[in-house]
């Protein structure tokens, strides 16, 4: 079942975002081994990017995957709290480039433990978030997949996401795909 996670998720929360993120996620820390450890405490923290308060998740007795997403016009006021810790506890100062904008719905992370791909899982964590963004009156869902993901790609397609133009993001190439929600005849 899909339902929003909590802070006792953290230790999943973290290893799925390392999971989505692949190499990006050791660029916040000077030694690989602390990667983990440094999504753990944000997931489990408010008020953040990577906050439980932005993730759904599909668990069937254990967390099985998530999806971490949240209003675009709040991407500096969510990450500013982590970039400000990597500064000044990994003394590391990154400065990203926007990677959403207002009015776009941003899904940050989306990723399902190995053993349930295949599962259609994705799918309907997109779903999920998709409905919830909706409810908001949000007309548009956005993320980043990397040039060199293209299975991501593919399901993103797959669902409705369209290509909207390529970005750089810290360093590497990203293309820039959303998905027009049809919000029910009420919410217009």
């Amino acid at each position: 079942m899909i339902r929003k996670a909590a802070p006792e998720d953290a230790s999943d929360l973290a290893k799925l975002i390392i999971r989505a993120m692949g190499t990006l996620a050791n660029k916040f820390v000077k030694n690989p081994n602390d990667t983990l450890r440094l999504f753990e405490r944000f997931t489990a923290l408010p008020a953040n990017q990577y906050s439980y308060e932005n993730m759904l998740v599909w668990d069937d007795g254990a967390v099985q995957g998530l999806i971490c997403g949240y209003n675009g016009a709040a991407l500096h006021r969510l990450r500013d709290p982590f970039l400000n810790y990597i500064k000044l506890n990994e003394g590391i100062t990154i400065v990203p480039e926007d990677e959403t904008q207002p009015g776009e719905f941003y899904i940050d992370c989306l990723a399902v433990f190995p053993h349930n791909q295949g599962k259609g899982l994705g799918r309907k964590l997109i779903t999920a978030l998709k409905n919830y963004a909706a409810s908001y009156n949000f007309k548009k869902l956005g993320l980043l997949v990397s040039i060199r993901n293209p299975d991501a790609k593919k399901l993103y397609l797959k669902t409705g996401f369209e290509v909207i133009d390529k970005r750089t993001f810290i360093g590497d190439t990203y293309e820039h795909l959303q998905l027009a929600i049809d919000l029910p005849p009420k919410l217009q």
